[in-house]
């Protein structure tokens, strides 16, 4: 399929989806190959792979040591903070990865049961996704440290047998303990698991629970390794939380057989590597970048990953990501834009990258929020290697849209994920759910069937799925986010359809105006949000964060940033306010918090973010709002 050009590839995926994944599909190892490879008969409830079994951890692991690769490194795994670099081949992780799966399956998990992670980023992580793979048991990944609160929602929904955890993470140069985390929890729920397995790091020793608790290393010492179960591929592979607008998170459902494929199909197609290259998601296992592209894709199709437990910056330098390019020959590095944000903050010049030898490096792929093209340019510009821009979300699991560099290379448009990628049959539609034919902004949707690898459905809750995504446009997904696509093809994802604001009539992307602000040299990073006004409905309002060694002063700045939005957008902006704020809030994926800012502005009440990074932020934000005139109440 790869010798066809982009065109021609995608229109295949369009007009015969069950043909073009179904070839596809002979890339893996199937224990019973599937009936039907497009389940259209509970239409909107399309199923890929019916009658197949599979097992995804077989397809990551076993397959690749019996067909003799298995001295082969799987997995890097590299930590500044605890200052460990360890290396599994291929035959060392699936023995660890078997071993782990005997201490579950002894210890009553089955097929079927749920497992949550609780877990930092270590190796013992991938090993713990991983087992559950092999038995066939349905993961889900919280995030280490996450608040008690918000992980007792995900046991109540999820309902566990068991829980996987560590006795600390290391956030930086903080120790934070999870265990009196991990206990709070499951007190506070009122499902309880049966039982909880400790992974004892050195910074912290965790109290154990006498007949609920389980040490990992013990457990790893007494035993057997276990086979992989076969699996239908309509089965859940995992089920992973993500925050919903009623305040209850939603547990998106990934299942084996699709999410194989797609996976396996993007490693190639997308990312452009080959077996054996090494390829780096700089994220966490608790996000779904993590999921697909620290521990399933790589592997799946045969490369090594990177386990990486720091930061791009302060650990300790914003050479942290050439160092670990360097030392493991990295050939393709994919991470959110606000790492590159951080790093261009902290050395405008790059020239903590002259320190290291890059030449095995290929490409940048960025995704988790909108590129804005200054980011893009100034990584083009130090890097003199491809850097793509790609959208996809939770929901997806992989890329909507992307310059499919093992396809066919196109130029890149700053501003764009390039293209629909195939199988995404990507639309974008006005307010009476017309298609939008030429670059007019709207709705972005993707027509069903969605590819393989998107959710099928949300956890025991089918209802919740269509009202969510399929009921405001019968027939597509609605993907929540606005933009357009231009007279080429190229896809633009402005902003959330949220974060269209009203000014005096005219419908306004705050993602153009990021687009200005991000242009003035001075400014690392920013925000726009629209704020409540009694005469033109909405306002913008922007929040710049500038780069290190600025002396200039903040009025001078703001003047400049202001009359920048009058040029290039023009008087309807009403582009009036800005400040300069020391950071923004952010989820710990790296997306700016828009909405909880806006709801300051505004005056109105908000729910301290479940994912949010660093809580005092909101604070700096609160009063530099009220230095504008505005003011908030805290709901947590």
């Amino acid at each position: 399929m790869s010798k066809l050009d982009y065109k021609s590839l995608y229109n295949q995926s369009i007009q015969d989806p069950a043909g073009f994944w179904g070839e596809a599909a002979k890339s893996l190892h199937w224990y019973t190959q599937p009936v039907k490879v497009l389940d259209d008969t509970r239409k909107p409830f399309y199923r890929w792979f019916s009658g197949g079994e599979i097992n995804t951890c077989y397809n990551a692991l076993d397959r690749h040591v019996e067909e003799g690769r298995g001295e082969q490194l799987a997995l890097i795994y590299d930590s500044p903070v605890a200052n460990i670099v360890k290396k599994y081949t291929y035959s060392e992780l699936r023995d660890q990865v078997a071993k782990f799966a005997g201490a579950l399956h002894s210890n009553g998990v089955a097929k079927g049961d749920r497992v949550i992670i609780y877990m930092p980023m270590v190796p013992e992580a991938v090993i713990a996704m991983l087992a559950c793979a092999r038995i066939g048991a349905i993961h889900s990944v919280v995030f280490g440290g996450f608040a008690s609160k918000e992980l007792a929602t995900r046991i109540n929904d999820a309902k566990p047998v068991m829980m996987i955890s560590a006795s600390c993470g290391l956030e930086g140069k903080k120790v934070v303990p999870y265990k009196p985390l991990l206990d709070e929890a499951i007190q506070l729920a009122t499902h309880k698991p049966d039982k909880c397995i400790i992974f004892q790091r050195p910074q912290v020793q965790a109290t154990m629970q006498e007949g609920r608790d389980l040490d990992w290393a013990t457990l790893m010492l007494k035993s057997a390794a276990i086979d992989c179960v076969p699996v239908a591929a309509t089965d859940p592979l995992y089920v992973l939380y993500t925050s919903g607008t009623t305040g209850i998170p939603k547990g998106v459902v990934r299942d084996n057989g699709g999410h194989a494929v797609a996976l396996n199909w993007s490693m190639k197609h997308i990312y452009n590597v080959q077996p054996g290259d090494v390829f780096w998601a700089a994220s966490d296992v608790g996000w779904v970048v993590g999921h697909s592209y620290i521990v399933y894709a790589p592997l799946i199709y045969g490369c090594t990953t990177v386990v990486y437990e720091g930061k791009p910056v302060g650990t300790p330098d914003p050479g942290a990501f050439w160092r670990v390019i360097a030392e493991h020959n990295v050939n393709v590095l994919f991470t959110a834009p606000t790492a590159f944000r951080a790093i261009k903050k902290e050395d405008p010049n790059a020239e903590y990258l002259k320190k290291y030898d890059m030449s095995n490096f290929r490409a940048l792929f960025l995704a988790g929020e909108r590129c804005d093209p200054d980011t893009l340019q100034w990584a083009q510009e130090i890097l003199q290697k491809p850097v793509v821009d790609h959208w996809w979300q939770t929901e997806t699991g992989w890329a909507i849209a992307a310059n499919c560099l093992g396809i066919e290379a196109m130029p890149i448009k700053p501003g764009s994920p390039t293209k629909p990628v195939p199988g995404h049959a990507v639309c974008v539609l006005d307010e009476t759910g017309q298609e939008i034919k030429g670059a007019g902004m709207g709705t972005i949707v993707i027509r069903l069937p969605l590819p393989p690898g998107c959710l099928p459905t949300l956890w025991n809750n089918d209802e919740r799925f269509k009202s969510s995504y399929l009921d405001a446009h019968p027939g597509y997904y609605l993907t929540g986010d606005a933009g357009y696509i231009d007279e080429d093809g190229y896809l633009y994802i402005m902003s959330r359809i949220d974060d269209i604001i009203n000014v005096a009539g005219h419908r306004l992307s705050t993602g153009s105006m990021e687009e200005v602000l991000a242009s003035h040299p001075d400014v690392a990073e920013c925000a726009v949000i629209g704020v409540s006004d009694q005469l033109k409905g909405e306002l913008p309002l922007g929040m710049v964060v500038l780069k290190s060694g600025v002396s200039r002063s903040d009025k001078e700045i703001v003047d400049e940033l202001v009359k920048m939005v009058r040029d290039k957008i023009g008087p309807v902006a009403s582009f009036k306010v800005a400040t300069v704020v020391k950071r923004l809030p952010k989820t710990r994926s790296g997306k700016i918090l828009r909405g909880t800012m806006k709801k300051i502005a505004d005056g109105q009440e908000y729910k301290m973010p479940a994912t949010i990074d660093d809580p005092m932020i909101l604070d700096e934000i609160t009063e530099s709002l009220e230095q504008l005139g505005y003011h908030a109440r805290v709901v947590v």
